[in-house]
């Protein structure tokens, strides 16, 4: 197995309602990313829909997104290349489910994560994974996790997903800079941009893992100018972030070397102290040695 592995950072601008539109432009940026010789290709949260739950069209929109699955699985088999579609919002009977897939550059899907932690203003709308566990995966480019948008907020995600051999995690997310109330904003502007760029690193070192964030961009016209946070970006430990993106729509290509995260491990020894007999946080012991 290789050791540098090239990730492409889709920071795609979702349309609202356009599934078939965005698609379009999410095919062309993953062709691009397969020109440049890229193993994998990661896109945001919601990118085929957008978030907006209140539009009377949402829920149709979404059971229309349902069938890109299988086309994402095409491209990847065609291409040669794996895929972190977003996220897609399945209908399930009468509720919907916020979905991220590791397709494998065959086109099999090795990994499927349902969005546990919802952001508040999700939970009107959209059902949690709730006490299912976080499981890692293996992949072409070594053991893997999923987690989305808000679970960056939570360290115990990480955790578990680390007790469970992960090396890479990848965190699709759609997060704006006003997702905060006026009064959190009034405090500062740019306060959502330092909670990511201050977090994405700080899970890398405290777990010797990469770190795989992409964000939605605001449109490409508008530059910086938009609500969008986008600062799509690979974290490792020891070097922070790799290939941060701006605001708006765009890709950058991110060359991860993972014998980082073997050089990390080795001065922090993270893993090793969770596989210790009688270690003190029980639920993120190492739970098979044989995954690391």
């Amino acid at each position: 197995m290789a050791s540098v592995y090239k990730i492409a950072l889709v920071q795609l601008h979702p349309k609202p309602l356009l599934p078939a539109e965005n698609f379009a432009s999410a095919e062309s940026f993953i062709r691009n990313a397969a020109r440049e010789g890229c193993h994998l290709v990661v896109l945001p949260e919601y990118h085929l829909t957008s978030w907006v739950p209140d539009e009377p069209n949402f829920w149709e929109s979404c059971a229309d997104s349902g069938s890109y699955l299988k086309k994402y699985q095409e491209l990847a088999k065609e291409l040669n290349i794996c895929i972190v579609p977003g996220t897609i919002v399945e209908v399930v009977g009468d509720s919907l489910h916020n979905i991220a897939y590791f397709i494998s550059s065959n086109g099999e899907v090795l990994g499927r994560y349902q969005k546990k932690n919802l952001w508040h203003p999700e939970r009107r709308h959209l059902v949690s994974s709730a006490d299912q566990p976080h499981e890692a995966f293996d992949t072409p480019l070594g053991r893997v996790g999923l987690l989305i948008c808000w679970d960056l907020a939570f360290p115990e995600a990480f955790r578990e997903l680390i007790s469970d051999g992960a090396q890479i995690i990848c965190i699709p997310t759609f997060w704006s800079m006003k997702d905060v109330t006026e009064e959190g904003y009034s405090l500062n502007p740019d306060g959502e941009a330092l909670f990511l760029n201050s977090t994405v690193v700080s899970r890398a070192f405290e777990n010797t893992c990469a770190v795989v964030f992409v964000n939605a961009g605001g449109p490409p016209e508008k530059g910086d100018n938009t609500s969008f946070a986008g600062l799509s970006q690979v974290s490792v430990p020891h070097i922070g972030s790799l290939g941060k993106l701006g605001r708006s729509e765009g890709m950058s290509i991110v060359d991860l070397d993972t014998k980082v995260l073997q050089i990390a491990e080795d001065n922090y020894k993270v893993r090793e102290d969770m596989k210790r007999e009688g270690w003190h946080y029980a639920y993120t012991q190492i739970k098979d040695g044989s995954k690391l």
